[in-house]
């Protein structure tokens, strides 16, 4: 099968070469390794640039990981796989097994092992299951953190698996997966109303799984992951905003009314504990301004879930009036 690689860097000047030199290593994929980078405004595309054989499309604005990994795959029209990899992803190993995988006509997507730099697999982030309600719940109560040992948590983040066994899997981590291109295109990619990034890949592999696909995790393939090089370039106040956003999409999209609804009041309360929280912690009143900004976008979500559901109980009510006339 042809293999090319794609890679978004955002703010990843300090890991573009490393990753860039270990994928040409281990990979060396026949149709080029490209890097879309999303307004970087650091040293990132010079970086890449400086990197032999390196393929470097500088995006003037940031449209988001979806939309960058959508463009990659759109401008490696030979590649059958598709290698994703994030810069702060370090190859340590070729990705033949990743690969074999694909002889199964179904497989959709591959992912190896992520681990950290003493090479134990990244347990609760590598491979997790679909979230649901409960599990968002937990998580934007903060819950998840002061109890991780709780059921939900445990199954959410796979922390009853084994992650040095090959197996089928719900939702890989974004950072390191081969793609099948028709699957890619059947799936019609990835969902760019995610950005800049979060849910993105979770929402992808529902896709995949909820069309018959498979997806399946080998850790035979292994990358290093720093984790999180691009998001700490980006305020505080910000990130909350973004996670809540596309965590509410997601909702929005695959969750009940009464999961869109539950999940929609956790995201404000915990937005406004957290706001309070930092408010007395650096003494500034800037984060109430970003919790009061998470309320409206808790709000806006109960609104059009509302909407959604009124606007079933409407067309049902008007076929059933058809069927009895």
């Amino acid at each position: 099968m042809r293999i090319g690689a794609v890679i978004v860097s955002h703010q990843s000047a300090g890991c573009l070469r490393a990753c860039l030199e270990a994928c040409q290593r281990y990979a060396s994929p026949s149709e080029g390794i490209l890097v879309i980078d999303n307004a970087s405004r650091d040293d990132s595309v010079r970086v890449a640039s400086s990197v032999p054989g390196v393929t470097v499309v500088p995006n003037p604005d940031n449209p988001g990981f979806a939309a960058a990994v959508n463009q990659g795959f759109r401008a490696l029209p030979t590649a059958d796989l598709v290698l994703v990899l994030n810069p702060d992803a370090i190859l340590q190993s070729g990705i033949e097994p990743l690969i074999r995988c694909f002889d199964d006509p179904l497989t959709a997507i591959a992912s190896g092992a992520l681990c950290d730099s003493g090479g134990q697999p990244q347990r609760g982030f590598t491979l997790r299951r679909f979230p649901t309600p409960a599990a968002l719940v937990l998580e934007n109560l903060a819950l998840n953190r002061v109890w991780p040992g709780n059921s939900v948590n445990r199954r959410w983040r796979c922390l009853d698996l084994d992650l040095k066994q090959s197996q089928e899997a719900e939702q890989p981590a974004g950072a390191f997966l081969v793609i099948r291109r028709a699957s890619w295109s059947a799936l019609r990619g990835l969902d760019e109303g995610f950005r800049p990034v979060w849910f993105e890949d979770v929402d992808f592999c529902l896709r995949a799984w909820q069309a018959g696909y498979r997806i399946r995790y080998q850790p035979l393939a292994i990358a290093v992951h720093e984790g999180a090089h691009s998001v700490r370039s980006v305020d505080w106040g910000e990130r909350q905003v973004y996670w809540n956003e596309n965590l509410l999409r997601y909702s929005g999209l695959h969750f009940s009314l009464a999961g869109q609804l539950i999940t929609a009041l956790s995201v404000a309360v915990g937005g406004v504990s957290r706001g309070v929280w930092e408010t007395l912690r650096r003494g500034s009143p800037g984060p109430l301004h970003v919790a009061g900004l998470i309320v409206r976008v808790a709000a806006a979500a109960v609104w059009a879930a509302a909407g959604s559901a009124r606007k079933r109980t409407l067309r049902g009510t008007r076929e059933g009036n058809s069927e009895l006339g």
